[in-house]
Protein backbone atom coordinates (compact mmCIF):
# COMPACT_ATOMS: atom_id res chain seq x y z
CA UNK A 1 0.00 0.00 0.00
CA UNK A 2 1.37 3.44 -0.91
CA UNK A 3 2.48 5.66 1.94
CA UNK A 4 0.03 8.46 2.73
CA UNK A 5 0.20 11.07 5.46
CA UNK A 6 -2.04 13.62 7.12
CA UNK A 7 -1.39 16.17 4.38
CA UNK A 8 -3.00 14.01 1.75
CA UNK A 9 -1.56 13.16 -1.65
CA UNK A 10 0.56 10.15 -2.50
CA UNK A 11 3.18 12.15 -4.51
CA UNK A 12 3.69 14.57 -1.61
CA UNK A 13 3.94 11.64 0.79
CA UNK A 14 6.53 9.99 -1.45
CA UNK A 15 8.62 13.17 -1.51
CA UNK A 16 8.51 13.19 2.29
CA UNK A 17 9.48 9.52 2.40
CA UNK A 18 12.43 10.26 0.10
CA UNK A 19 13.60 13.01 2.44
CA UNK A 20 13.39 10.65 5.41
CA UNK A 21 15.33 7.99 3.48
CA UNK A 22 18.08 10.50 2.69
CA UNK A 23 18.28 11.60 6.33
CA UNK A 24 18.33 8.00 7.54
CA UNK A 25 21.11 7.06 5.13
CA UNK A 26 23.03 10.11 6.31
CA UNK A 27 22.73 8.86 9.87
CA UNK A 28 24.15 5.50 8.79
CA UNK A 29 27.07 6.78 6.72
CA UNK A 30 27.88 10.20 8.30
CA UNK A 31 27.80 9.71 12.03
CA UNK A 32 29.99 10.35 15.06
CA UNK A 33 30.83 8.45 18.19
CA UNK A 34 31.94 10.55 21.18
CA UNK A 35 34.59 8.01 22.18
CA UNK A 36 35.95 7.36 18.69
CA UNK A 37 35.88 10.83 17.17
CA UNK A 38 37.13 12.90 20.11
CA UNK A 39 40.68 12.38 21.37
CA UNK A 40 39.71 13.14 24.95
CA UNK A 41 43.11 12.33 26.43
CA UNK A 42 45.24 14.12 23.84
CA UNK A 43 47.28 17.09 25.13
CA UNK A 44 45.42 19.39 22.74
CA UNK A 45 42.09 18.62 24.42
CA UNK A 46 43.34 18.97 28.00
CA UNK A 47 41.11 21.33 29.99
CA UNK A 48 42.91 24.29 31.56
CA UNK A 49 40.72 26.01 34.20
CA UNK A 50 42.67 29.24 33.69
CA UNK A 51 42.44 29.27 29.89
CA UNK A 52 41.50 32.85 28.84
CA UNK A 53 39.33 31.36 26.11
CA UNK A 54 36.68 30.73 28.77
CA UNK A 55 35.94 34.47 28.76
CA UNK A 56 32.41 35.08 27.46
CA UNK A 57 32.31 36.72 24.03
CA UNK A 58 30.16 39.89 24.09
CA UNK A 59 29.01 39.43 20.48
CA UNK A 60 27.49 36.05 21.36
CA UNK A 61 26.82 35.81 25.08
CA UNK A 62 24.40 38.34 26.64
CA UNK A 63 26.14 38.26 30.03
CA UNK A 64 29.50 38.78 28.33
CA UNK A 65 28.05 41.92 26.75
CA UNK A 66 27.25 43.58 30.10
CA UNK A 67 29.53 46.28 31.44
CA UNK A 68 29.52 44.56 34.84
CA UNK A 69 31.17 41.48 33.35
CA UNK A 70 33.62 43.48 31.25
CA UNK A 71 34.79 45.35 34.37
CA UNK A 72 35.68 42.16 36.26
CA UNK A 73 39.29 41.01 36.63
CA UNK A 74 40.35 38.50 33.98
CA UNK A 75 40.53 35.64 36.50
CA UNK A 76 36.93 36.24 37.55
CA UNK A 77 35.75 36.51 33.94
CA UNK A 78 37.38 33.15 33.23
CA UNK A 79 35.81 31.52 36.31
CA UNK A 80 32.32 32.79 35.48
CA UNK A 81 32.69 31.90 31.79
CA UNK A 82 33.80 28.36 32.56
CA UNK A 83 30.82 27.79 34.86
CA UNK A 84 28.35 29.28 32.40
CA UNK A 85 29.64 27.30 29.42
CA UNK A 86 29.72 24.05 31.43
CA UNK A 87 26.16 24.62 32.61
CA UNK A 88 24.92 25.38 29.09
CA UNK A 89 26.42 22.07 27.96
CA UNK A 90 24.71 20.26 30.85
CA UNK A 91 21.37 21.87 29.92
CA UNK A 92 21.87 20.74 26.32
CA UNK A 93 22.24 17.14 27.48
CA UNK A 94 19.09 17.42 29.59
CA UNK A 95 17.09 18.81 26.68
CA UNK A 96 18.18 15.89 24.51
CA UNK A 97 16.75 13.53 27.12
CA UNK A 98 13.35 15.28 26.92
CA UNK A 99 13.43 15.02 23.13
CA UNK A 100 14.14 11.28 23.34
CA UNK A 101 11.23 10.69 25.75
CA UNK A 102 8.77 12.53 23.54
CA UNK A 103 9.96 11.05 20.28
CA UNK A 104 9.85 7.52 21.66
CA UNK A 105 6.26 8.06 22.79
CA UNK A 106 5.40 9.28 19.29
CA UNK A 107 7.01 6.53 17.21
CA UNK A 108 5.57 3.62 19.18
CA UNK A 109 2.16 4.53 17.79
CA UNK A 110 3.34 4.51 14.16
CA UNK A 111 2.29 1.73 11.76
CA UNK A 112 4.64 -0.90 10.37
CA UNK A 113 6.65 0.38 7.42
CA UNK A 114 6.68 3.99 8.56
CA UNK A 115 9.89 5.76 7.42
CA UNK A 116 9.43 8.15 10.34
CA UNK A 117 9.98 5.24 12.73
CA UNK A 118 13.39 4.43 11.27
CA UNK A 119 14.62 8.01 11.07
CA UNK A 120 13.44 8.93 14.57
CA UNK A 121 15.34 5.97 16.01
CA UNK A 122 18.48 7.10 14.17
CA UNK A 123 18.01 10.56 15.66
CA UNK A 124 17.48 9.24 19.16
CA UNK A 125 20.66 7.16 18.85
CA UNK A 126 22.56 10.29 17.89
CA UNK A 127 21.01 12.22 20.76
CA UNK A 128 22.13 9.51 23.19
CA UNK A 129 25.66 9.97 21.83
CA UNK A 130 25.31 13.73 22.33
CA UNK A 131 24.30 13.22 25.96
CA UNK A 132 27.37 11.06 26.50
CA UNK A 133 29.57 13.61 24.74
CA UNK A 134 28.20 16.56 26.70
CA UNK A 135 28.42 14.81 30.05
CA UNK A 136 31.99 13.68 29.37
CA UNK A 137 32.88 17.28 28.53
CA UNK A 138 31.21 18.62 31.70
CA UNK A 139 33.08 16.03 33.78
CA UNK A 140 36.39 17.10 32.28
CA UNK A 141 35.68 20.81 32.68
CA UNK A 142 35.42 19.95 36.36
CA UNK A 143 32.66 22.33 37.50
CA UNK A 144 29.75 20.77 39.41
CA UNK A 145 26.99 22.59 37.55
CA UNK A 146 23.27 21.83 38.06
CA UNK A 147 22.08 22.19 34.48
CA UNK A 148 18.39 23.01 34.09
CA UNK A 149 16.45 25.35 36.32
CA UNK A 150 14.69 23.55 39.20
CA UNK A 151 11.11 23.77 37.86
CA UNK A 152 12.09 22.71 34.35
CA UNK A 153 14.14 19.85 35.79
CA UNK A 154 11.14 18.64 37.81
CA UNK A 155 8.75 18.89 34.87
CA UNK A 156 11.07 17.41 32.24
CA UNK A 157 9.91 13.75 32.51
CA UNK A 158 6.28 14.80 32.09
CA UNK A 159 7.01 17.23 29.24
CA UNK A 160 8.60 14.47 27.18
CA UNK A 161 5.77 12.00 27.73
CA UNK A 162 3.03 14.57 27.09
CA UNK A 163 4.78 15.69 23.93
CA UNK A 164 4.46 12.21 22.50
CA UNK A 165 0.71 12.65 22.38
CA UNK A 166 0.57 16.31 21.27
CA UNK A 167 3.01 15.53 18.46
CA UNK A 168 2.77 18.87 16.62
CA UNK A 169 3.56 20.75 19.83
CA UNK A 170 6.35 18.24 20.52
CA UNK A 171 8.15 19.03 17.27
CA UNK A 172 7.61 22.77 17.69
CA UNK A 173 9.18 22.39 21.14
CA UNK A 174 12.06 20.36 19.69
CA UNK A 175 12.86 23.26 17.39
CA UNK A 176 12.41 25.70 20.27
CA UNK A 177 15.20 23.94 22.11
CA UNK A 178 17.46 23.03 19.22
CA UNK A 179 17.47 26.38 17.42
CA UNK A 180 18.99 28.56 20.19
CA UNK A 181 21.74 26.00 20.87
CA UNK A 182 22.48 25.56 17.17
CA UNK A 183 22.46 29.32 16.56
CA UNK A 184 24.83 29.93 19.49
CA UNK A 185 27.27 27.21 18.48
CA UNK A 186 27.40 28.36 14.86
CA UNK A 187 27.98 31.93 16.04
CA UNK A 188 30.93 30.68 18.13
CA UNK A 189 32.45 28.95 15.10
CA UNK A 190 31.84 31.93 12.81
CA UNK A 191 33.38 34.23 15.40
CA UNK A 192 36.68 32.36 15.36
CA UNK A 193 35.93 29.39 17.66
CA UNK A 194 37.65 31.13 20.56
CA UNK A 195 36.98 28.40 23.11
CA UNK A 196 39.08 25.48 24.40
CA UNK A 197 39.57 22.86 21.63
CA UNK A 198 37.60 20.11 23.40
CA UNK A 199 34.56 22.40 23.57
CA UNK A 200 34.93 23.40 19.93
CA UNK A 201 35.22 19.78 18.79
CA UNK A 202 32.01 18.85 20.61
CA UNK A 203 30.28 21.83 19.02
CA UNK A 204 31.44 20.79 15.54
CA UNK A 205 30.03 17.29 15.99
CA UNK A 206 26.79 18.60 17.43
CA UNK A 207 26.31 21.13 14.62
CA UNK A 208 26.91 18.46 11.96
CA UNK A 209 24.31 16.06 13.32
CA UNK A 210 21.82 18.69 14.44
CA UNK A 211 21.59 19.79 10.80
CA UNK A 212 19.77 16.50 10.14
CA UNK A 213 17.63 16.79 13.26
CA UNK A 214 16.50 20.33 12.54
CA UNK A 215 15.85 19.45 8.89
CA UNK A 216 13.64 16.56 9.98
CA UNK A 217 11.62 18.66 12.43
CA UNK A 218 11.09 21.28 9.71
CA UNK A 219 9.97 18.69 7.15
CA UNK A 220 7.80 16.88 9.70
CA UNK A 221 5.84 20.05 10.47
CA UNK A 222 5.55 20.98 6.78
CA UNK A 223 4.17 17.53 6.06
CA UNK A 224 1.70 17.28 8.93
CA UNK A 225 0.55 20.74 10.02
CA UNK A 226 -1.39 21.59 6.81
CA UNK A 227 -3.61 18.54 7.42
CA UNK A 228 -4.59 19.54 10.94
CA UNK A 229 -8.07 20.81 11.69
CA UNK A 230 -8.34 24.64 11.88
CA UNK A 231 -8.58 24.68 15.68
CA UNK A 232 -5.38 22.68 16.16
CA UNK A 233 -3.58 24.81 13.56
CA UNK A 234 -4.56 27.93 15.49
CA UNK A 235 -3.29 26.33 18.69
CA UNK A 236 0.01 25.58 16.92
CA UNK A 237 0.22 29.17 15.69
CA UNK A 238 0.00 30.44 19.27
CA UNK A 239 2.18 27.67 20.69
CA UNK A 240 4.98 28.39 18.21
CA UNK A 241 6.22 31.73 19.61
CA UNK A 242 5.37 30.72 23.18
CA UNK A 243 7.53 27.60 22.89
CA UNK A 244 10.39 29.53 21.27
CA UNK A 245 10.46 32.18 23.97
CA UNK A 246 10.00 29.81 26.91
CA UNK A 247 12.62 27.32 25.81
CA UNK A 248 15.14 30.00 24.88
CA UNK A 249 14.89 31.25 28.43
CA UNK A 250 15.18 27.80 29.95
CA UNK A 251 18.12 26.74 27.81
CA UNK A 252 20.14 29.92 27.27
CA UNK A 253 19.65 31.66 30.62
CA UNK A 254 21.43 30.26 33.71
CA UNK A 255 19.71 28.82 36.80
CA UNK A 256 19.47 30.79 40.09
CA UNK A 257 22.58 29.02 41.45
CA UNK A 258 24.68 30.94 38.95
CA UNK A 259 23.91 34.40 40.36
CA UNK A 260 24.28 33.15 43.95
CA UNK A 261 27.60 31.44 43.26
CA UNK A 262 29.20 34.52 41.73
CA UNK A 263 27.28 37.23 43.60
CA UNK A 264 25.92 38.69 40.38
CA UNK A 265 23.59 41.65 40.99
CA UNK A 266 19.95 41.10 40.12
CA UNK A 267 20.03 44.08 37.77
CA UNK A 268 22.86 42.52 35.76
CA UNK A 269 20.99 39.24 35.37
CA UNK A 270 17.88 41.14 34.29
CA UNK A 271 19.88 43.19 31.78
CA UNK A 272 21.53 40.10 30.33
CA UNK A 273 18.38 37.92 30.18
CA UNK A 274 16.75 39.67 28.23
CA UNK A 275 16.08 43.32 29.05
CA UNK A 276 18.75 45.29 27.23
CA UNK A 277 18.93 46.17 23.53
CA UNK A 278 21.94 43.88 23.06
CA UNK A 279 20.41 40.87 24.82
CA UNK A 280 17.06 41.41 23.08
CA UNK A 281 18.86 41.39 19.74
CA UNK A 282 20.64 38.15 20.66
CA UNK A 283 17.34 36.56 21.74
CA UNK A 284 15.50 37.60 18.59
CA UNK A 285 18.43 36.44 16.45
CA UNK A 286 17.96 32.85 17.56
CA UNK A 287 14.71 32.53 15.60
CA UNK A 288 15.08 33.88 12.08
CA UNK A 289 14.72 30.37 10.66
CA UNK A 290 11.70 29.72 12.87
CA UNK A 291 9.92 32.88 11.77
CA UNK A 292 10.37 31.72 8.18
CA UNK A 293 9.05 28.25 9.03
CA UNK A 294 6.02 29.62 10.86
CA UNK A 295 5.22 31.76 7.83
CA UNK A 296 5.65 28.78 5.47
CA UNK A 297 3.24 26.77 7.63
CA UNK A 298 0.61 29.51 7.46
CA UNK A 299 0.95 30.17 11.20
CA UNK A 300 1.78 33.87 10.85
CA UNK A 301 -1.35 35.99 11.07
CA UNK A 302 -2.17 39.33 12.73
CA UNK A 303 -2.69 37.69 16.13
CA UNK A 304 0.41 35.49 16.12
CA UNK A 305 2.61 38.24 14.64
CA UNK A 306 1.60 40.43 17.56
CA UNK A 307 2.49 37.61 19.94
CA UNK A 308 5.96 37.19 18.39
CA UNK A 309 6.47 40.94 18.85
CA UNK A 310 5.10 40.98 22.40
CA UNK A 311 7.55 38.22 23.34
CA UNK A 312 10.38 40.23 21.71
CA UNK A 313 11.32 37.44 19.32
CA UNK A 314 10.07 39.07 16.13
CA UNK A 315 12.40 40.32 13.40
CA UNK A 316 13.71 39.41 9.96
CA UNK A 317 12.94 36.04 8.45
CA UNK A 318 15.88 33.96 7.25
CA UNK A 319 16.31 33.85 3.49
CA UNK A 320 17.99 30.42 3.81
CA UNK A 321 18.75 27.94 6.58
CA UNK A 322 21.22 29.18 9.19
CA UNK A 323 21.63 32.57 7.57
CA UNK A 324 23.92 34.71 9.77
CA UNK A 325 22.10 37.50 11.52
CA UNK A 326 21.64 40.60 9.39
CA UNK A 327 22.58 43.87 11.07
CA UNK A 328 22.27 47.44 9.93
CA UNK A 329 25.58 48.99 8.96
Amino acid sequence: MALTTMSGSVPAAQDYADVLHTLSEGSVHRRFDPYLDIAWDSPEFAIDPKDPRWVLQPEIDPLGATQWYKNLPLERQIEIGRWRIANAIKVGAAFESILIRGMMQYIMKLPNGSPEFRYCLHEMTEECNHIQMFQELVNRIGVDVPGMRPIFRALSPFIGVAGGYAWAILFIGILGGEEPIDHYQKAVIRNGANLPPAVVRCMEIHIAEEARHISFANEFLKEHVPGLNPLYRNVCGIAFPLAMRWLAGEIMAPPPEFARTFDIPRGVIKEAFWHSPTSSRILSGYFGDMRTLADDLGLMNPVTKRLWKLLRIDGDQSRYRSEPERRAA
